[in-house]
């Protein structure tokens, strides 16, 4: 659509007047960008009609919100923000349509690709599905509680918050036990608030209600959305009035744009930045338990000179806009209605803005493929190694990194892959083991690894019950493959009490080999170990005790990437673009507060406890029939 059809589509929409009631019922479709995050294909339907939809849905829906605004100016109001009530679209037909789209894509792979095993690829993606629950009466009742101020969330949208030093949350929910749910949450409309003085915004989300989001945001703010193009392309397109949505390439439409994330930058010269695990849907910020962190960054006095080789936050957080095709939507929004938005150039957000209290470590994993060690280290698993190595989290002689990997879609797994990816998880170079033979790496054995996913019991026993499964995934060939580490999965039980947790995070934790894991067998007792009198006194490095990440990476090779080559020349294969921040860990306490699991993890008991899977609940039967 060309800015002419554009101006025409909002003319023609401001001439209709008629109350929304008055008008024919339009279905608030979501943008269902790709079928899975784990596969490699890639499916959009009609995507023209429901852009046109959705944009008309878009104006009509700021026309009502600037108008219900400039009604409750009154002093009584004026400080009131609370997040629209729009009631979710059907999910039944949305399903079945999806299913039917996975089934063709799964065909056309197979003639594109007949070396790839599609019936035994690593899941499809749990962002692209959307539980039937969305609609149920249980859910769709009342949006209003979704916004009623409760003991568990500390942020009030009548008042704006600082994150200066950094702050990680669960995201609200609706359907958590009140009781447990005792600590600060985020909404969306505390993060974004105050929203009229946000002068200029970038939102990435792998799944989007374009309408809904929308109506979030003033109408006056430019936006550049990162999306996903349906056959993989590097474009950008005017969407919506001051919007552009910009898509990154993908080889051979292969994979998809993960990445959850907003920057934020306000008419003040502050900027947040928001790192989640939610997509911008309703369902992501209301029915499933997500989790965020915000960081608020002060603008400089003065710009500093740039410097092509830092690598800091700042300096990876550029790269990343630049991969995603961010630069071009930029300069379009520059070139055309709004020269004078607050970051010109993307090397600005270094020079421009004061990053000196970031605390986080930002693990970014780029779609392609990545050669040679100066580029192999700044993505996938490898950057996660380099963040350790930084932070001075790579584990020494004689100790071990324990892992608790969760996640809603579970990969294709096997020891070499897994062995990989705990070397970095060690903080270790590859370069200790790429020169080993395949056949020699097959034969280790899995790394203190858990792997956290729920149970099929506990689905059945959450809120929603089975119908609010539909973003979990994992196949029933997996499980039974003959050399899948089924001994290492552990129960995913929210804290907050009987709900489904789309949160991805990784938990690393520093123990000596002879704990770790939990057996405590063949090592000395603390009392063999205590220090000497004349032992130095432990660094601040030394009082770590772990780390943990949070982000958009499902524990997947799709997600972190898979590495081959030789020590000498290593190259990193990466399916999907994806983002999350790495925090340092001072403390057990710390480490089971800012989880969102039941800590420890129980241990599935094998032939008695189920993976929850999807394609086998009744519930799901009508929809990937």
């Amino acid at each position: 659509m060309d800015d002419e059809d554009l101006a025409r589509a909002i003319a023609l929409s401001l001439q209709d007047h008629a109350p929304p009631a008055a008008r024919p019922s339009i279905r608030a479709e979501q943008e269902v960008i790709e079928i899975s995050d784990d596969e490699d294909g890639v499916e959009v339907n009609e995507e023209d009609r429901r852009f046109k939809s959705e944009l008309q849905q878009a104006i009509e829906a700021s026309k009502r919100e600037e108008a219900q605004r400039a009604a409750s100016q009154a002093p009584a109001q004026s400080t009131a923000t609370s997040e629209p009530t729009f009631s979710p679209a059907p999910v039944t037909g949305f399903l079945s349509e999806r299913a039917q789209l996975e089934r063709e894509r799964l065909a056309r792979q197979k003639r594109l690709r007949p070396d790839l095993d599609t019936d035994g690829a690593s899941g499809i993606d749990n962002d692209a599905h959307r539980s039937k629950s969305a609609t149920s009466p249980r859910v769709a009742a009342s949006t209003s509680r979704q916004t009623a101020p409760t003991a568990s969330s500390s942020a009030r949208s009548s008042s704006e918050q600082y994150f200066w030093d950094g702050e990680m949350r669960p995201i609200a929910n609706m359907h958590v036990d009140r009781a447990k749910d005792t600590k600060p949450t985020f909404r969306l409309s505390d993060i974004l608030a105050p929203r009229d003085e946000i002068e200029f915004a970038v939102i990435s989300a792998y799944v989007y209600n374009f309408p809904w989001l929308y109506s979030m945001l003033s109408p006056r703010t430019p936006v550049i959305a990162v999306a996903q193009d349906p056959h993989g392309e590097e474009t950008i397109r005017a969407i919506l009035p001051n919007w552009i949505k910009a898509t990154p390439f993908l080889r051979n439409g292969m994979g998809c744009m993960h990445m959850k994330f907003m920057l934020l930058f306000y008419k003040t010269g502050r900027l947040r930045i928001v790192v989640s695990t939610a997509n911008m849907i309703e369902y992501d910020w209301r029915d499933i338990e997500n989790t965020a962190w915000v960081q608020d960054v002060p603008k400089r006095p003065s710009p500093i000179a740039h410097d092509s080789k830092v690598d800091d936050f700042p300096a990876a957080f550029s790269r990343v806009l630049r991969a995603l095709n961010v630069g071009p939507a930029l300069i379009s929004h520059v070139n055309n209605d709004h020269p004078n938005l607050p970051l010109q150039r993307l090397e600005h957000l270094r020079t421009h803005w004061d990053f000196s209290k970031v605390k986080a470590k930002l693990i970014p994993s780029i779609a392609g493929k990545h050669e040679g060690w100066p580029k192999v280290i700044l993505t996938g698993h490898t950057s996660l190694m380099k963040a350790l190595r930084e932070l001075g989290l790579a584990a020494n002689k004689g100790k071990e990194v324990v892992l608790e990997c969760q996640g809603s879609s579970i990969g294709s797994y096997s020891t070499q892959w897994m062995n990989e990816f705990h070397c970095s998880a060690r903080g270790e170079s590859a370069q200790t083991w790429l020169d080993v033979s395949k056949a020699r790496r097959a034969k280790l054995p899995y790394p203190p690894i858990r792997v956290l996913f729920p149970t099929l019991q506990y689905v059945r026993e959450s809120v929603l019950g089975e119908q609010g499964g539909g973003t979990m995934f994992c196949r029933r060939n997996q499980w039974e493959a003959a050399k899948f580490p089924r001994e290492l999965f552990h129960q995913s039980r929210s804290k907050r009490g009987r709900v489904l947790m789309h949160s991805k995070m990784i938990l690393g934790l520093i123990r000596d080999k002879s704990t770790a894991f939990g057996s405590g067998s063949g090592g000395q007792s603390d009392s063999e170990t205590e220090p000497e009198d004349d032992e130095a006194a432990p660094t601040e490095m030394e009082k770590l005790i772990g780390w943990l990440y949070m982000g958009s990476h499902n524990f997947t090779p799709s997600a972190w990437g898979t590495l081959s080559g030789s020590a000498f020349n290593p190259t990193l294969n990466i399916t999907n673009y994806e983002l999350g921040i790495l925090l340092p860990l001072h403390s057990e306490e710390e480490a089971n507060r800012l989880t969102c699991w039941e800590r420890p993890p129980r241990k599935y008991v094998l032939g008695r406890d189920d993976p929850w899977i999807q394609s086998e609940s009744p519930a799901f039967a009508e929809s990937l029939s």
